[in-house]
Parts: structure tokens; sequence; C-alpha cells
């Protein structure tokens, strides 16, 4: 390799982000471009106010992270995928306008309105209208994100608006209003054979963020919305198989977080209704035969050991000897399949804290008290930590039980409200110095 294309590999490796930096990016933005002086006028003129052109692989959330920061910033979010239109819906359709030019009728071009500028001013109504009924009308009632997907892949008619849109923020002769920023997302030309590459004048005129797949990352959204505990434990135990993008003589084979995260739901539909989870369904959603394969072979394992090991028992602090002897001889992936299994029993009871039942020891649910179900969900992670202790010491284990912990959201209010001497022993033995260490530093603040 050149000193030159050395170089750009190391600087593209420090531009990139995970999707979690990347949605902090934007939030930070979305507060600095949208921060007025006492005058009541943007610090960062409009005209200043790059747009963030977001980069990255398919399947990593870069759409998914736009609702979500609109949410967390309260401003109205417009969303359009370019690939699904046309230039008109960009620009308008034509219409013949008479116009007098020094005594002369001449007839001229004009255009509707844009449909996305028009989306614009329908989402301003619409909140305005809310704000009317519901509370006093404020300034973010005006201001919003208007997200492009697939912006580098649109047609060859279509490109010169893109352009157009990027450098100056306008869709034909009209400009998206003050107020709203604009983000655009799109896959760099590997991952799309459409993909068309920008020019310096449009990318010195834009903020470019790469972004990268992180499994570390995606663990802990998985964890806070419920993916299937075996997806988990198999990509602990296969990393690799968390995104793959290969193309070789036979096609194309890909696994994307979006394919784990879909197929999750699948998975949770199928055993519940004792459907087959086969091999062939496996690859519709992740078409990689190793890894249709693997994780085909991974499930039958962790249905196996659904039923043999007696998670009920351990929560509730009698396991049989037998249990010891048998992990002290088991493989990683039977190990770790487990501690998933522990958690999975344990995260049903935490939620179960907001419902009026009992779901510890597998009996008919029935109506208990509050207080007993709070104690009873101290003692099953007491309980818990023991058989941890026991079973597997402070081993990479114990550091997979204690990180999933950390990470999910219900735990974090469990624990901040009903502090755990093994959690905090533990969390603070083998967290430290580590991204999870950050969320453990903010339970203790709570």
């Amino acid at each position: 390799m050149s000193s030159a294309a050395l170089q750009l590999e190391i600087v593209k490796e420090y531009k990139r982000m995970n999707i979690k930096e990347a949605k902090q990016e934007i939030i930070n933005t979305v507060k600095v471009y949208l921060d007025k002086d006492d005058a009541g006028n943007y610090r960062v003129p409009a005209v200043r106010q790059r747009p963030i052109l977001l980069i990255g692989p398919p399947g990593v959330g870069k759409t998914q992270i736009m609702g979500q920061i609109a949410d967390e910033c309260g401003i109205s979010l417009v969303s359009y995928t370019m690939t699904h239109h046309t230039r008109q819906t960009a620009v308008g359709l034509p219409f013949i306008k008479e116009l007098e030019f020094d005594g002369q009728t001449y007839s001229v071009t004009e255009y509707t309105m844009s449909e996305i500028i028009a989306s614009i001013h329908r989402a301003i109504e619409s909140r305005l209208e809310k704000s009317t009924s519901d509370r006093n009308d404020t300034a973010r009632d005006r201001e919003g994100i208007l997200f492009i997907d697939e912006v580098n892949c649109v047609s060859e008619t279509l490109a010169p608006t893109m352009l157009q849109f990027l450098q100056n923020k306008k869709f034909g002769n009209q400009s998206v209003p003050e107020g709203w920023i604009i983000v655009a997302a799109g896959n760099p030309p590997e991952y799309n054979k459409s993909v068309r590459e920008f020019d310096i004048v449009t990318l010195d005129r834009v903020r470019q963020i790469d972004v990268q797949a992180d499994l570390g990352v995606w663990e802990e959204y998985a964890s806070s919305v419920g993916i299937h505990r075996a997806i988990i434990a198999y990509l602990k135990i296969h990393p690799e198989h968390f995104y793959i993008m290969e193309t070789d003589v036979s096609g194309k084979h890909f696994v994307t977080a979006r394919g784990w995260e879909d197929f999750s739901y699948l998975l949770y539909s199928y055993r519940e209704k004792k459907i087959p989870v086969t091999e062939a369904v496996i690859y519709e959603y992740l078409p990689h035969r190793d890894v249709a394969e693997g994780f085909s072979s991974y499930l039958e394992l962790y249905a196996r050991y659904e039923e043999e090991y007696p998670v009920t028992a351990i929560l509730n602090g009698d396991v049989p000897s037998v249990i010891y002897e048998r992990l002290l001889h088991a493989g990683f992936d039977e190990r770790v399949a487990v501690v998933e299994l522990i958690l999975k029993a344990f995260l049903n009871i935490v939620k179960s804290l907001d419902e009026n039942i009992d779901r510890i020891g597998g009996t008919p649910e029935v109506e208990v008290s509050s207080d007993k179900r709070e104690e009873s969900a101290e003692t099953a992670l007491k309980n818990a930590f023991s058989f941890m202790e026991s079973a597997f010491g402070d081993g990479e284990e114990m550091v997979i039980f204690v990180t999933e912990l950390t990470m999910n959201a219900e735990c974090v209010l469990f624990l901040a409200t009903h502090p755990s001497d093994e959690y905090l022993k533990y969390s603070e033995k083998l967290l430290i110095g580590t991204r999870r260490g950050e969320l453990l530093s903010e339970i203790k603040r709570l």
C-alpha cells in the first residue's frame, strides 16, 4: 500500500463513528443550530448551517435514529427516501404562466411547490394546530429535521437537483424553511453500485459523518428493546457474524443489524406458536450460508439448554449440584447460553414489577403486593449472583452477566432503587475503564 493510500485509510478510520456516536453528534448539532441570541436570531446563520451527510453501510440504524433524535429534541421530522421519488417530487410540476415584459406577453414555465417543501409546511401546521389545543405556540413548533435517505443513489435526472439541495438548501426555486436542519444519508459505493460520488464543491458544503457497524453499541440497543436472548448469546460467541457484506461468483451474501432485529420478532412469534425455525427461514433474513447454518444449529442447542437447565430453581436459590458439575466441563457456547437464560428470567421478573403479577417460580400468575414482588426480585438477583459466582467466579461469563444488567434500562432503574451489594462488587471490579463503566457511574448517581 502506498504512503498516500495508507494515509487515506488512517483518515477514514479516524473519521468513522458508531451509530450511537453519530446520533449524539446530530443531537449536538441540532442544539447548536437552533440556539438563538437575545434578539431571537440563530447564532449560527442558516447559510452556515451545513447539512449533515451520514455515509455508512446498510442496516446499521442510520434511518432509525432520526425519529429518536427528533423526539429527544422536541422537534418535527419529515423523511423522504429519494430512490422512491422522481424529479417532480423535489422541484414540483411545471405549469405555464403568462408574464409581461416590456409590453410583450410571454408564456413562462413555472413550478408548483415541491412536495418535500410542502410536507415541511404541513408538518409545521400540524404542530401548530396541536400546540393551539394543548399548549402555547413555541419556536420549536416551527423547527424540525428534514431527512433525505439514499441521497447518493438517485436517478440521473434527479442528481442535479440533489446537488443543488445539498449546496443551497433549495428544491428548484423554493428554500427549506429557516429552523429546519438537513440530514442526508447514503451508502458507500462498495455497498451500492448505483451510488454517485459527490464532487468537492458539494462536499465542501456538508458535514460528512462516516458510520460503521459496532456490535457493542448494538448489544446495548438489543438489550433495551428485547432482542431475543438466543441472538444476543450467539453473537457473543460469534461476533464476526454480526455484520457481513460479501460478494462472490454465486452472488451477494450479507448480514446486517436490521436483519438480526427483524428476525428476532419472527423468532419470538414462531417459537410461541411452535412453528419450526428452519435454516431456510433464517436465511430469508440473514442471507449468508455460514451464519444461517451456524445460528440454526445454535438455536437447537439453546432450546435444549432451556429445557435442561432449571433457571427457576437457580433464581429461587435451589441449584442441584449436578448443574455445577456440568458447567465445569461445558463449552463456552453452553455457558453463555446459561447466562442469557438467567438474564432472560430475571428481566422478566423486573418487567413484572410494573404489573400486578408474580412470575417467579413458574407458578400460575397470581396477584401479589408490590412490596412482595420487589422483595422477590431482590432475592432472585442475589441468588443469580450466588450461582454465577459459584459456577463461573469472576470469569468472562460474569462480565457478560454484569454488562447485560448494566445495559438494560429497566434493570438500571431497578438497581437505582434496589441497591445490590453483589452487583456493585462485580461491576466495580469488572467494568471500570470500559464504556459499561460509564453506565455504572450513572446508576450510582441515581
